[in-house]
């Protein structure tokens, strides 16, 4: 006689509108198995029993074969006696069972739909919204809980009863897909001049046209709309550039396939991956010489930000296009993406001159992610579509609700309860009313959809953050306020489910340090409850204080005071560079700060590489793409000990001038800079090792974004026997800021 077992089965996770109780039954009925699945409060719950060897393969399969779009936090297995059940069922579930259900993040089109898509004889050929239980929409339509169709923005679009059919077979793939629809039923598609009337024909050959035409279109996409052109169309890259104010950065760039993308990019096979991956973020790579790129798409770039198709509209205009488009952000530089189609007629009215639009809403704005590959690791410097809201695990559940309002920059917030942070979207920088609006509106969202009611509040230092007014502005929640770079050492821990204490080296622009001076160069005693300021890099004055953000060539005057006159800085500058030696000299307006980002700004300007920014980090970032990769030889930094240990920066400035002076190539003093910093870091860590028995070290900040530096960093850190902890899934600059917030908030509350 065969031994029949009974197990329950909780499947905690992203695991609800994602076609995991479909799966559950095929998985039980091909293993000949009965029982039933229900979606409950935390997941879904599994009665299963059958045979013993079935019933172990069931469980085996059960995480291993998991639909796409799942995420599986936590599987708990119960023994039971068998029921006697006689077949595998779904069982229905109540509204009160879903109210806590988790929202996947929209996904790329899957292989199954784009076989549909291109099926001339199916009833969906070229309908630009196809979708299914594995891909599709999902987070920037949900309106709120249960997630069902009536609180998705699909609401308004009643199936037809082809649709109605599949929606409700459970063997389907569109069991359940939200927004299923087709041709008959859903969305359609229209093709708008710049004052909104709508033109004749097929919306997208006619949206291609105009595009070969030099013309800039608008695309609404699955988080807002973007702006494209094609990508070797020079007068277009331009035209576009200056419409939409944006001087130097690059713009991203979609290509049709892996082998399109082969054709512009440096692509190993971890890049290949994220390229096809179900997120498409948008990937930075090197950039193949000779590139059919026009030059006004990353100017003097030797990096391209390249992404495959995430729609289905997408794989329709590349395939009419025949070549890579420009696909950048529908907005005005500093400004949040556009997402409803009368605010993007309003605000890119002078941008675009047409819209290639449809009626199914977005309801939340949601940006491309972007990320960096680094030694078979990424380094995500943009959270956003493809990967919000999805939870981030935390080791320890947060004892009450907490709220963290992040940074200025780079905005995100996060909410935390039980054993999950939810970190928002990247929102952008909280400098106008329009992304202050997408911020707090973005709270209020995230609080509804994942039924979080904040008794805790998290917020940075920094009094005049429009995030920390937020804070102090919420009532009736206790307030934390979190040291910026102790934020950023805390992000890192969370990321990597690490307690602490470590080193943390918090190297950034600037934050508000405890003390009121202006902090970004820091080596930290720090768990997630608190930090003890160890080392620092030592000070400079920032002459004309935000000024010498914005030109960098004040910073390479405040490193080289009156040394090295007859360098090429002291020469552009010449009818400025002896007023602000005297700004330095005084310390009038110019506040001291230990920041690292500076140093980087003032040795970009030094070689000649950037002198004023357009955009936040430039210098440094070209500064990066400027160093030759193969130099080993390193500038010698000072280490000091004191009550701070003390970094002198001035020392690399110092030798990288002579060096300049001295005839040495550009590209091999940044290269000896990068390995110099690195150096400086390893021999920093080590003295605090010695001081403090700690032998790991979390590297966070924005500057830890340079991948030659985080690179060369973590090998002497790992070759020192230091345990090195870098960022996984969040970003090391100020988007990872409010998840450090959250962290350091539920640690203190444990307290």
């Amino acid at each position: 006689m065969t031994t029949l077992k009974r197990v329950d089965v909780h499947v905690e996770g992203i695991v609800q509108g994602v076609g995991f109780r479909p799966f559950v039954r095929s998985l039980a009925n091909r293993l000949g198995l009965a029982g039933r699945v229900r979606n409950d409060v935390d997941g879904v719950f599994i009665e299963i029993e059958g045979a013993h060897a079935g019933v172990e393969e069931f469980l085996t399969a059960l995480e291993r074969d998991a639909p796409a779009l799942s995420e599986i936090e936590r599987v708990t297995v119960v023994s039971g006696e068998p029921a006697g059940h006689s077949e595998f069922t779904i069982a229905a579930t109540g509204p009160a069972g879903l109210c806590r259900a988790l929202v996947s993040a929209d996904s790329a089109t899957c292989d199954d739909c784009l076989r549909e898509l291109a099926d001339p004889a199916g009833r969906r050929h070229r309908y630009p919204f196809i979708n299914c239980a594995n891909c599709g929409p999902r987070f920037t339509i949900v309106r709120g809980v249960p997630y069902d169709r009536l609180l998705t923005t699909m609401a308004g679009f009643a199936m037809c009863p082809a649709c109605a059919a599949e929606y409700h077979d459970p063997g389907d793939r569109r069991h359940h897909a939200q927004p299923t629809c087709c041709p008959a039923c859903g969305p359609r598609l229209r093709l708008l001049d710049a004052h909104g009337t709508e033109l004749r024909g097929d919306p997208v050959s006619c949206a291609v046209t105009l595009m070969r035409d030099g013309h800039v279109v608008a695309i609404k996409g699955l988080g807002g709309f973007h702006l494209a052109v094609p990508a070797s169309h020079e007068q277009a890259a331009a035209t576009l550039r200056g419409r939409k104010h944006r001087e130097d950065k690059p713009f991203a760039v979609m290509a049709a396939d892996l082998d399109q993308a082969r054709r512009l990019c440096e692509i190993d096979d971890a890049a290949a991956g994220l390229l096809t991956g179900r997120a498409r973020p948008i990937v930075l790579l090197p950039r193949l010489d000779g590139a059919p790129v026009a030059a006004s798409v990353a100017p003097g770039n030797r990096s391209l930000g390249l992404m495959l198709p995430y729609t289905p509209l997408h794989h329709l205009l590349l395939a009419e296009l025949a070549g890579p488009m420009v696909l950048t952000s529908g907005n005005v530089s500093g400004e949040p993406i556009a997402y409803d189609d009368a605010d993007a007629l309003t605000r890119l009215n002078g941008i675009a001159d047409a819209f290639l639009t449809h009626d199914r809403a977005i309801h939340i704005g949601t940006d491309d992610s972007v990320v960096r590959p680094m030694s078979g690791k990424i380094t995500v410097l943009r959270r956003a579509r493809g990967y919000a809201p999805e939870p981030l695990p935390l080791r320890r559940p947060v004892p009450r609700p907490v709220l963290a309002c992040g940074a200025e920059l780079k905005s995100t917030f996060c909410l935390a309860q039980d054993r999950r942070a939810f970190l928002s979207q990247h929102i952008g920088d909280l400098e106008n009313h329009e992304t202050l609006r997408s911020f707090v509106e973005g709270i209020d969202h995230f609080c509804g959809l994942f039924d979080i009611r904040p008794q805790i509040v998290a917020h940075d230092l920094h009094p005049e953050y429009l995030s920390t007014k937020h804070a102090k502005e919420i009532p009736g929640v206790e307030l934390v306020a979190v040291q910026h770079h102790h934020a950023h050492i805390a992000s890192c821990l969370a990321d990597n489910g690490d307690p602490g204490p470590v080193i943390g080296v918090a190297f950034d622009g600037l934050g508000h340090g405890a003390d009121g001076t202006i902090w970004g160069g820091e080596f930290l005693r720090a768990d997630l409850a608190g930090f003890e300021r160890l080392g620092r890099l030592a000070p400079v004055p920032m002459p004309g204080g935000t000024a010498a953000i914005r030109q960098p060539w004040r910073m390479a005057a405040a490193y080289l005071r009156h040394d090295h006159p007859e360098l090429d800085v002291a020469r552009r500058h010449a009818d400025r560079w002896a007023g602000v030696l005297a700004l330095a000299d005084k310390g009038v307006d110019a506040p001291l700060t230990s920041s690292a980002g500076r140093l980087f700004d003032a040795v970009s300007a030094l070689l000649g590489v950037r002198d004023a920014i357009t955009y936040e980090g430039q210098a440094a970032i070209e500064l990066e793409q400027h160093a030759d990769p193969a130099e080993t030889g390193a500038y010698p930094a000072s280490v000091t000990a004191g009550d701070l240990l003390t970094v002198e920066g001035g020392d690399l400035i110092r030798a990288a001038a002579e060096d300049l002076a001295a005839g040495v190539p550009t590209s091999v003093i940044a290269g000896r800079f990068h390995n110099g910093v690195a150096d400086a870091i390893v021999r920093s860590c080590a003295a605090l090792r010695d001081a403090t028995g700690l032998s790991a070290v979390a590297l966070s900040g924005g500057v830890f974004q340079n991948v030659l530096l985080l690179e060369r960093t973590v090998e002497r850190l790992r070759g020192a026997a230091f345990r090195v902890l870098t960022h996984v899934r969040v970003p090391p600059g100020d988007g990872g800021i409010s998840l450090g917030q959250a962290a350091v908030a539920a640690a203190r509350d444990r307290t």
